[in-house]
C-alpha cells in the first residue's frame, strides 16, 4: 500500500489548487486526481446529488486505482459527504477541506473576517457548526458567491474563456461590495477566507479589487499538512526521491471537457497535456 497513489477529487479544476499544495507537501507521492467536470459545480447541486457523486468517485479510486488515502479536494463534497464516506470506508485514509476560518482568526488584526464561498458549502450543517463554535472570537461576515465557481470553471475554456474571466471580475466586485468595507481601519475586514478551492485561482483578480492589505487565506497547504501527518502515522508515507519529472507522479481524469482541465493544468501546474485523460464514463 506504501506504493498506492493518492486520490483527490472536486467538482472541476477547483481541487488543482490543493493538488498543487500536495504536490509540494509530498514529493515521493503519486497522485490520481477526478475532475468531475460532467457535473460541475458542485455548489448550487443539492446535497443528495453532490453525496452520491462522491461516494461514486471514492468507490471507482479505491477499486481501480487502489488508492491508500483520499483528499476530498471540495468543501461542498466535504459538508455534503465527508461523514458518510468515512462510513462506508473506516480503513481508508480520508481528509476533507473546511472553510479556513482558524488560521484567517490567527491572522486579522481587525477581528472582522469575510468568508466567501458557495451555497452548498455556506448553508451546510458542518460550516454553521464551525462558524458557531467560532462567533466569540471574531466577526464575520459570509457571503455565498452564486455563479463564481462556473465562471472559473469556465475560465479556461477555449471558447467560453474570455467572457467568463470578465464574468468573474464582475461578480467578484458585485459579491464584495454586499459585503462591506475591506480595510484595516477598525471594523473593517482585513482577512478574506476563500471558501471554496476555485477561487485560489480568482486571487489575482481580488487582490486588484480589494488591494494588498487584505489577506487571502485558502486551505490548500493546511490539507497538505494533514495528508502527510496521517500517512505518517498508519506507515504509508512513500519513502525515496520520487520521480524527477512532475507529470511522472500524477494521473488527471475528466469526465467533462478535457480540453479545460489540460488547459488548467497547464496553466497551474506546469503539467503537458498528456497526463490529462477520460475518465470512466461510467461512473
Amino acid at each position: 500500500m506504501t506504493e498506492s497513489p493518492i486520490g483527490v477529487f472536486d467538482s472541476g479544476i477547483g481541487g488543482l489548487s490543493i493538488l498543487q499544495s500536495l504536490l509540494a507537501a509530498l514529493p515521493a507521492e503519486h497522485f490520481v486526481y477526478w475532475a468531475d467536470n460532467g457535473h460541475a459545480p458542485y455548489g448550487e447541486k443539492t446535497d443528495l446529488f453532490v453525496r452520491q457523486r462522491s461516494l461514486a468517485i471514492a468507490e471507482h479510486l479505491i477499486k481501480r486505482h487502489h488508492i491508500k488515502a483520499l483528499v476530498v479536494a471540495c468543501n461542498t463534497a466535504t459538508a455534503a459527504a465527508i461523514h458518510e464516506l468515512r462510513t462506508q470506508h473506516p480503513h481508508l485514509i480520508l481528509i476533507g477541506v473546511e472553510p479556513a476560518l482558524k488560521p484567517a482568526l490567527k491572522i486579522s488584526q481587525t477581528g472582522h473576517i469575510g468568508v466567501i464561498g458557495t451555497r452548498g458549502t455556506l448553508g451546510s450543517e458542518k460550516f454553521h457548526r464551525l462558524l458557531t463554535s467560532l462567533e466569540d472570537q471574531a466577526r464575520f461576515t459570509v457571503q455565498p458567491c452564486d455563479g463564481l465557481a462556473l465562471a472559473i470553471e469556465q475560465s479556461t475554456h477555449l471558447t467560453l474563456g474570455a467572457h467568463s474571466t470578465a464574468q468573474i471580475t464582475e461578480l467578484l466586485q458585485t459579491y464584495t461590495h454586499e459585503m462591506g468595507d475591506f480595510g484595516q481601519a477598525p471594523g473593517q475586514m482585513d482577512t478574506l477566507v476563500l471558501g471554496c478551492t476555485h477561487y485560489v485561482f480568482a486571487e489575482n483578480a481580488l487582490h486588484k479589487l480589494l488591494g494588498p492589505q487584505v489577506q487571502l487565506v485558502s486551505t490548500g497547504q493546511p490539507v497538505a499538512q494533514q495528508t502527510r501527518r496521517l500517512l505518517e502515522a498508519a506507515a504509508l508515507l512513500r519513502s525515496g526521491p520520487g520521480p524527477h519529472a512532475l507529470a511522472n507522479r500524477i494521473s488527471l481524469l475528466s469526465n467533462g471537457d478535457l480540453a479545460s482541465l489540460q488547459a488548467a493544468a497547464q496553466r497551474w501546474l506546469g503539467l503537458p497535456h498528456a497526463v490529462c485523460r477520460r475518465a470512466d464514463a461510467h461512473v
